[in-house]
């Protein structure tokens, strides 16, 4: 919220959901008739987040050439949309998440080492739900109230037991599998 960039743009760009051969088409633009069924031209998602944050979630999931031409975006903050002669810019925050370990996915070649020293100028590690399961109950009534609000249902309650087995579960899916 203190931030210049905090009424700016929030691009979020999750990594799994974006097909291989897409995926500099739509991180970085293209040009209309560029490839194949580029009807029109298309501002990047790196673009979109010129001025806000651009936050890469399973950042391990891009493909090794597209890690490789992200290089040079993180470090310049410039590109070339497919289809293009001129690079452009875009000034953006970075942030990146993963579930996997990059550190082990650098070491068996499936993540830049490169890519990896670049994104990790801060680093923040956060423990899996079951490291902490005295928050369970908290996360557990807050995305309650949250989709009870989404759906326009009214307020739930629960039955007693019902916290001490969300607490007895071991959670492989983090959060995530608690909200769904």
């Amino acid at each position: 919220d203190s931030s210049h960039r905090a009424n700016k743009n929030f691009v979020v760009v999750d990594c799994t959901a974006i097909p291989e051969e897409l995926v500099e088409g739509i991180l970085f633009g293209h040009k209309k008739g560029s490839y194949t069924g580029a009807v029109e031209s298309r501002e990047g998602l790196i673009k979109q987040a010129d001025g806000g944050t651009l936050f890469l979630d399973e950042v391990g999931e891009l493909p090794l050439l597209i890690q490789k031409s992200f290089l040079r975006v993180i470090q310049e903050h410039r590109f070339r949309p497919v289809g293009y002669q001129q690079e452009i810019g875009s000034d953006f925050r970075l942030i990146a998440a993963s579930n996997r370990n990059l550190e082990d996915m650098a070491r068996q070649n499936l993540f830049r080492d490169d890519l990896l020293f670049r994104l990790r100028s801060f680093n923040v590690e956060l423990p899996p739900l079951r490291s902490h399961l005295q928050d369970v109950k908290e996360l557990a009534i807050y995305y309650t109230a949250k989709l009870c609000k989404q759906y326009g249902s009214g307020k739930k309650k629960f039955y007693p037991g019902f916290f001490n087995a969300l607490e007895a579960y071991y959670w492989p899916g983090n959060v995530r599998e608690l909200i769904h």
